[in-house]
């Protein structure tokens, strides 16, 4: 028996989302975890310690390792582009977490630096691998809905600061509900109906001021740089319709609410914030008649943040294109920058760039089983 080689991958950043990372990073056996870096050597020492890492230290030692073929960008979106450059620079593949970039220009010009090294970039959100999302797309395609015409996405609750130790960079540029969470719902909806070709929104900000709600800093006062309730509507290239909630100034938690409408019935996404979910299906309701839900029955194997990683570290080796690209990264994030400048201006902006299909997954993907 061949020899098993799995890919080696770096993490920048420790923080709270690098949790979820490497506990599905530390159990796909395509993978390796070679080190851990951030700022903090002694939060990225401690992170690679509980994850049985060996070895860690500052984003550069990250960047100098010779085994890490992958790098997983976890910074502050703020940072996202400049240590992802810097990772490309480096001559290592790149994951970023959402968004890409905090402007275009920044987008546009790592994924060029990029494709001149031969080398890939990855964006989450990876949630549209995860089984949820995929039986999702497959009743799509199969045409158990007819053809999808438009979408209802709601994400409100009364903000991060109610729990995260350190909020203060989700209401920065950047950030905010429309960029902290837009993506997945975005991202879900170019895969459902293609790439949004115009935008309209407004915006609201509730309060300037808020506070830290848990941790040491509990009570700490901080300014708010962005809108904290956008509704958006868009018009997708091929025609379909959406209408989207993105707030953290409801005291009334709905999330994870996506229902996409087509010509024959009604489809009910699994939350996009998700890797599984129950995907459900009615037809054409008659006056006076109650809607009939059926479950779809679910296709694939869920594991957790990191499973895009692990995709493109397969396509790496198999020479095939991985599926959450840069440039769909760059599509949602062009997207949410026209969302924000329409509630701006409050005019319709055009969407200028364009993504491509979301791929079906093989029947049998699994994320553990050792391929490599």
């Amino acid at each position: 028996m061949a020899a098993r080689n799995p890919v080696g991958v770096g993490v920048i950043g420790a923080g709270n989302i690098s949790a979820q990372y490497l506990t599905s990073l530390t159990g796909f056996p395509d993978v390796r975890v070679v080190v851990v870096g951030d700022l903090d050597t002694g939060r990225a020492g401690a992170r690679a310690r509980e994850y049985g890492v060996e070895e860690w230290g500052t984003a550069a030692d990250v960047l100098a390792h010779p085994d890490a073929e992958i790098v997983v960008n976890l910074t502050v979106p703020a940072v996202h582009a400049e240590v992802s450059s810097a990772i490309v620079a480096a001559g290592r593949h790149v994951w970023s977490e959402k968004p890409l970039a905090v402007d275009r220009a920044a987008g546009r010009a790592l994924l060029k630096q990029a494709a001149a090294a031969g080398l890939r970039v990855g964006v989450a959100p990876d949630t549209v691998l995860g089984p949820g999302f995929q039986t999702a797309l497959r009743a799509v395609a199969r045409g158990d809905i007819g053809t999808p015409l438009s979408a209802q996405t709601v994400m409100q609750y009364a903000g991060p600061d109610q729990w995260h130790p350190d909020p203060e960079f989700l209401f920065a540029r950047g950030a905010g509900p429309l960029f902290d969470m837009g993506p997945y719902y975005l991202t879900a909806l170019v895969g459902l109906f293609g790439s949004v070709g115009r935008v309209a929104a407004a915006g609201s900000t509730a309060r300037a001021v808020r506070t830290v709600g848990s941790g040491d800093r509990a009570g700490t006062e901080f300014a708010v740089a962005v809108p904290t309730h956008v509704s958006a509507l868009a018009r997708f290239a091929g025609g379909g319709v959406s209408q989207s909630v993105f707030s953290f100034d409801s005291p009334l938690t709905r999330t994870g609410f996506v229902e996409v409408t087509g010509a024959e019935g009604t489809l009910v996404v699994p939350d996009p914030n998700a890797f599984a979910g129950e995907v459900r299906i009615t037809g054409v309701q008659r006056r006076g008649e109650d809607a009939e839900w059926r479950t779809v029955p679910q296709v694939g194997v869920a594991a957790g943040r990191g499973v895009g990683v692990l995709d493109m570290a397969r396509a790496i080796r198999a020479g095939r294109p991985h599926i959450a690209t840069g440039e769909l990264g760059y599509h949602v994030l062009d997207a949410l920058l026209s969302i924000d400048e329409s509630v701006t201006s409050g005019e319709t902006v055009r969407v200028d760039s364009e993504a491509g299909p979301t791929p079906l997954l093989p029947d049998d993907h699994d994320p553990y089983g050792a391929t490599l």
